[in-house]
Formats: structure tokens, sequence, C-alpha cells
């Protein structure tokens, strides 16, 4: 039989509960049956508590881990993540920010302020982009320079560099990219910027990536470790069993987890997210097809420039070949035409 979180959380609905419901209003039914089998499934299931809910869509992070109405939560994640304690001072805005819209993928996208006044972008990215140093380096560069203009505008002739603080660009990849699949043992990958002397000024921008496929991987064969442990397997792990046993060495994750399931008592509302979420990552997987696609083409288009170069050259060469060869042609006939005329003397002299 199918483990169930109800045991934990009574307030949990059944799956006939919850069906019955969206029946009985035709705007809901009409919405579940635009849903694929498999998505309606989904959403039975974690309403029911036979999965978890899928914590890292940006509707249900937000709700659970709102950081205007519970900072602590955030707060704790940040603090474990960049290894130093951490507070949110304010959240930000960050729908102009995205470039050339580089949302494909993503998730869920927060920036805030902490108290230091430092940037801390939080991303969850479906599938890991490629060139994901390069993409996080230029959304890193433009919060920088957002909070530049920011403070500059704020301290006018008073501005000085030292008033810049860190941006901190902190990505969540549900599946890793491939430059870092072959660290099977590490799931957080931390990068700064340092010289190879050894000499130290303040450069701004830190990144963090954390693999959660391979953060599932190591739960799987070490358990729970510590703390940020139990931060990654609440925002990254649905079965019912690794759950309990979250619960049963970290039970303060309870209550976040009860306010998901109170979440879902309102089955209107969490139908609304659902279908949100379910469009996101449908556009989202249009455009990794357009990406995918496009590289393809790029690749196609570079190997008929080097197809064209290398026929050019290999024209070029022939050409070449066959100037030399005419040349030599138009020299042995000249030669054989002053032969002739030797031997038209030869006989000449011959007949006298």
């Amino acid at each position: 039989m199918k483990k169930s979180l109800k045991s934990h959380f009574p307030i949990i609905r059944s799956k006939e509960e919850v069906r019955l419901i969206i029946r009985k209003n035709l705007r809901l039914e009409e919405l579940f049956q635009s849903w694929t089998a498999g998505q309606q499934e989904e959403f039975l299931d974690f309403c029911s508590g036979n999965r978890g809910v899928k914590i890292l869509y940006d509707s249900f992070f937000k709700e659970i881990l709102n950081p205007e109405n519970a900072p602590e939560r955030l707060n704790e994640l940040l603090s474990l993540i960049l290894r130093q304690q951490v507070k949110i001072l304010q959240v930000l805005p960050n729908d102009s920010t995205r470039i050339a819209d580089e949302s494909s993928l993503v998730i869920m996208d927060i920036v805030v302020e902490l108290e230091d006044h430092s940037i801390a972008n939080v991303e969850v990215q479906k599938i890991g982009y490629k060139f994901s140093g390069q993409r996080s380096a230029c959304y890193s560069a433009d919060l920088l320079l957002r909070q530049y203009k920011r403070v500059r505008g704020e301290r006018g002739r008073a501005f000085s560099y030292r008033d810049i603080h860190k941006v901190y660009t902190i990505v969540f990849f549900e599946q890793s990219p491939e430059s870092f699949r072959r660290f099977k043992e590490e799931c957080i990958h931390h990068f700064t910027q340092v010289s190879d002397t050894g000499a130290e000024i303040e450069l701004l921008q830190e990144f963090c990536y954390v693999c959660l496929d391979i953060f599932r991987d190591l739960l799987h064969n070490k358990g729970i470790r510590n703390k940020l442990d139990a931060w990654l397997t609440f925002l990254s792990v649905d079965d019912p069993e690794a759950i309990e046993a979250l619960l049963d060495q970290y039970p303060e994750f309870g209550k976040l987890y009860q306010e998901i399931y109170e979440l879902c008592r309102n089955v209107e509302r969490v139908m609304g997210m659902f279908s949100e979420e379910l469009r996101e990552l449908d556009r989202n997987t249009v455009q990794l097809m357009i990406d995918e696609m496009q590289e393809e083409i790029d690749a196609l288009r570079k190997e008929r420039e080097e197809a064209k170069q290398e026929a050019e050259k290999t024209l070029a060469r022939k050409t070449e070949e066959a100037s030399q060869k005419d040349k030599k042609i138009s020299e042995q006939e000249q030669e054989i035409a002053e032969l002739k005329k030797k031997l038209a003397m030869y006989e000449e002299h011959g007949n006298d």
C-alpha cells in the first residue's frame, strides 16, 4: 500500500474528496479536464498526501518561504548556503532585470536585499542552462549595475564605491548542467573571484550552484546529515517516506508542511497555482525546444561554413595544381615545337 502523509497531517483530504469538490464546480472541472492524465494524477497525489508538493514551484515557494511574511525561513536557508549569518532587509522587484527574456526554464526567481545591503538573487531552474556561468555572470552584473545606479542616486555627491555591496547569485538546479554531473559527491558549488598571486581586493560577485538531482542521490546513500540537508530535502523531495524521515529528525518542518496542506484545502486556489505552474513549464519546454533547435542550426551553419571554407581551399589548391599543370603543358608544348623545328631543319639539310 502507498505511503500517505495523512497520518501526520489529518487535515489532508482523500483523492475522492478532492475529486468530488472539483466535480461540483463546473469551472474547476473544465480546468481539471484541460490537464493531461499525468498532471491530474500529480495534482490529486499532492493534495491527498500521496506525494509531497513541489515546493520549488514559484507559487508554492513564495507562499511558504515568502520573505515578507516569514523572513526567518529564507534567512536560515541563505545563511546555511552562504556559510554566514544573513538577514533579509527587503524584497526587491526583479521583473525588469531579466536580460533578453532569460526567464526560459526558470521556475522561480526572487531578489532580496540583506541587512548589510548586499543583494541575493535566488533562482530555480528546471533544467540547467547551457552556458550557466556566462548567463549568471550577466545577470549578476545587471543586479550590480542596478545597485550602483540606485545607491548613487540616493547618495548624490556623497557617493563612494565603498557604498556598493556584494551580489550573491544562488541557483538551484532540478537537473544539473553537464559541467556539474561528474562531481558525484558534491551538490553545492561556491564560486568567488581570486587572484593567481594571492593579492586580495574586494570583488563583489559571488555565485553558488545547488544541484538538487545530485543531492537526492547523496540523500539516498547517506541520509540527512545536517540542517542544510534537511532544507534541501524539504525543497526537492516529494517521496512520503523521505518526508517522514525529515520530520523524525527535524520536526520543525512539520509547521511548513501543515501550511502546505492547509493551502491544499482551498482547492480552487491551489488549482489556479498549479495551472499557472503548468503554463510556465509548458512555455519553458517550448523555449527549451527552440534553444536546442537553434543550437543545432548554429552547429549546422558552423559545419556548413567550415565545409565551404574547406571546399574553397580545396578548389584553390586544385586550381593552382591545374594552373601548374597548364603551365607545364604549355612549356612542354613549346619545347616540342622547338624540337620539331630542329627536326625540320635536320630533314631539310638531309635532303640537300
